[in-house]
């Protein structure tokens, strides 16, 4: 974009918060629990107290983009020491149709969304009960949302 010839850049802005809590949520058998447990590593070696909460569903695996099958890994790090894995995500990470509707209510106004894109096919929104994509009816207008196409961009770097 360019202004007068002159080539504006926007920067994102840095917050600063001390505390934070995410949740990354999928179906079960995806890696959830193995992302939050590297997400967890990388927190601590900043220095950073922290405590987690998995949450595994039943022992008899649901069908995969069912609500019954959504598997979770909840992170609360701080500055300062933690004790609890914190009572609601400020950051949620659906991976999945299935995710965002387990999960979402968890989350409050104003809360930040990362969704993956790739997952969001009429076929996994109807497995699920959404007659719309929330990500195109305005639905999730109450949150910060972030659209990544994770599988596409993993696929591309690994070629």
């Amino acid at each position: 974009m360019t202004t007068n010839d002159t080539a504006v850049t926007s920067e994102p802005e840095v917050v600063t918060k001390d505390r934070v809590v995410i949740r990354f949520a999928g179906d079960s058998g995806d890696g959830m629990q193995l992302t939050g447990d590297r997400f967890t590593s990388e927190t601590a070696t900043f220095g950073n107290d922290l405590s987690t909460l998995p949450n595994f569903p039943a022992e008899i695996r649901a069908p995969a983009g069912t609500l019954p099958g959504v598997s979770s890994f909840q992170l609360h790090f701080a500055n300062y020491d933690i004790l609890t894995p914190g009572d609601r995500p400020d950051v949620l990470v659906a991976m999945n149709p299935a995710a965002l509707k387990a999960n979402i209510a968890d989350l409050p106004k104003g809360g930040v969304l990362i969704v993956n894109t790739d997952e969001f096919t009429k076929r996994n929104l109807t497995k699920v009960g959404y007659a719309t994509n929330p990500l195109e009816d305005d639905s999730l207008d109450d949150f910060q949302v972030h659209e990544v196409a994770m599988a596409t961009l993993t696929r591309g770097a690994l070629e």
